[in-house]
């Protein structure tokens, strides 16, 4: 029988044990977040100061990238101290709520993906109604519709994931608190909360994920029907980024999260969560605003205006 000492403290293996790799890991990772936090607050002072950008894209934008600053905190930054400090150890509580909120602003990120491809199905397909369809108050609620269909699967969620019991193995094979690598190490039957992961995850992947596919397929059925090719390019450029941050972030995601079991392919898993909380946000801003004139518009005009009020 298993010793059934109460877990207070869980430790969190981390990605590596050599002190080299470990140097190497937080400088990039410090690199890496910082460039991710400066990237999405600067989309968000420039669609929030420039007036022509007030439009129903521009303002999911603007909630995209405070969901990835929130998202990429929620987990980076306990990681760096625990490289810094040498300190693994997470309280059970402490676990219990990054755990949440790392959940909680992945998941909202699907959904607001999601919502942000039917912003661009209205903008191509019902472009004669687009302003009426989504006004303020509609991309307001649909924003909010996220948050509160995010937050009703997830609350039961994490109840029954910190309601498994723990003997005498804490450690977690991650370097982050996350719920595969609690059931790993739980002493209790997990084949429910693991099925009930995986239906989860498949519903908030699939679900939005064929939503994103049908908006898609409309929009590219609309622009083929463009008779000049120069409205077709400036269409199709106006899709571009949200679907090359679609692909990425749904395809390091399926990865983790859509298999029949979370016993193994771990030091994978720990890796494509690495891409997803640190890079994936680096690069989704500059995906944003490369490709898009209006943005890198309105970004000049900004530094033209600081230059000009400091002579």
């Amino acid at each position: 029988m298993k010793n059934h000492t109460a877990i207070t403290t869980f430790i969190l293996l981390g990605l590596t044990d050599d002190p080299q790799l470990q140097l190497l890991l937080f400088i990039f990772l410090l690199i890496t977040y910082m460039l991710s936090i400066i990237g999405n607050l600067v989309i968000l002072v420039i669609t929030l100061v420039d007036a022509r950008l007030n439009t129903a894209m521009y303002y999911f934008l603007q909630n995209f990238s405070i969901l990835e600053i929130l998202f990429t905190s929620a987990a980076i930054p306990r990681f760096l101290y625990s490289i810094t400090t040498g300190d693994q150890t997470v309280t059970y509580y402490a676990c219990g709520f990054q755990i949440f909120f790392v959940y909680l602003f992945c998941v909202t990120e699907f959904f607001l993906l999601a919502t942000m491809s039917y912003d661009r199905y209205v903008a191509i397909c019902k472009p004669l109604h687009y302003m009426t369809i989504m006004n303020q108050q509609v991309c307001r609620r649909l924003v909010s519709c996220c948050w509160v269909i995010t937050l009703l699967f997830l609350i039961p969620l994490v109840s029954f994931v910190m309601g498994l019991e723990f003997c005498d193995n804490n450690a977690l094979d991650h370097f982050v608190c996350d719920a595969n690598a609690l059931i790993m190490i739980s002493c209790s039957d997990t084949q429910f909360i693991e099925k009930l992961l995986i239906i989860f995850s498949a519903f908030v992947l699939f679900a939005t994920l064929l939503f994103v596919i049908w908006s898609y397929t409309c929009i590219i059925q609309t622009i083929l029907r463009f008779p000049s090719a120069q409205q077709r390019k400036k269409a199709f450029s106006t899709c571009s980024s949200h679907m090359i941050v679609v692909s990425i972030t749904y395809g390091s995601l399926i990865f983790i999260y859509v298999k029949p079991r979370v016993k193994d392919e771990m030091k994978i898993n720990k890796s494509v969560s690495l891409f997803s909380t640190s890079i994936s946000p680096m690069i989704n801003p500059f995906i944003y605003t490369l490709r898009n004139k209006q943005v890198i518009q309105a970004l000049n005009d900004l530094v033209k205006k600081l230059l000009l009020s400091r002579k």
